[in-house]
């Protein structure tokens, strides 16, 4: 595991073979085999499966639903994340799938699919 000068926090875990860029914040759990580019935000409650790919600057949020609580995000096994990609919390980003560069996701998004731009 290689984490160069991110923040870990919170109860995070990271998989054999994960690599973490730089500059990142790290509160959730990621599997094995995966790559964190830098500049990454992965909150408390977020779940990240083996072998997926997060390119720079992906923001994940957790969402205070009507009832207070914090949903974490899961994000199943080999999914693709382009740079700057924006994820709401709560949802499920469906196996291999593929969210575009810059998308901004507020629902689930199914396996093998392929999303960009407003993904609502």
């Amino acid at each position: 595991m290689n984490t160069f000068q991110s923040n870990l926090y919170g109860e995070w875990q990271i998989g054999e073979g994960t690599t973490i860029g730089a500059m990142c914040d790290i509160g959730g759990t990621i599997g094995k085999n995966c790559k964190i580019q830098s500049h990454v935000s992965i909150p408390p409650l977020t779940v990240i499966e083996d072998e997926v790919f997060i390119g720079p600057g992906v923001r994940i949020a957790n969402d205070p639903k009507l009832d207070g609580n914090l949903k974490g995000t899961l994000i199943k096994r080999g999914a693709k994340i382009g740079m700057g990609a924006l994820i709401n919390g709560g949802l499920i980003i469906g196996k291999h799938s593929i969210v575009g560069m810059g998308a901004v996701v507020l629902k689930d998004v199914p396996e093998n699919t392929t999303v960009v731009g407003l993904w609502k």
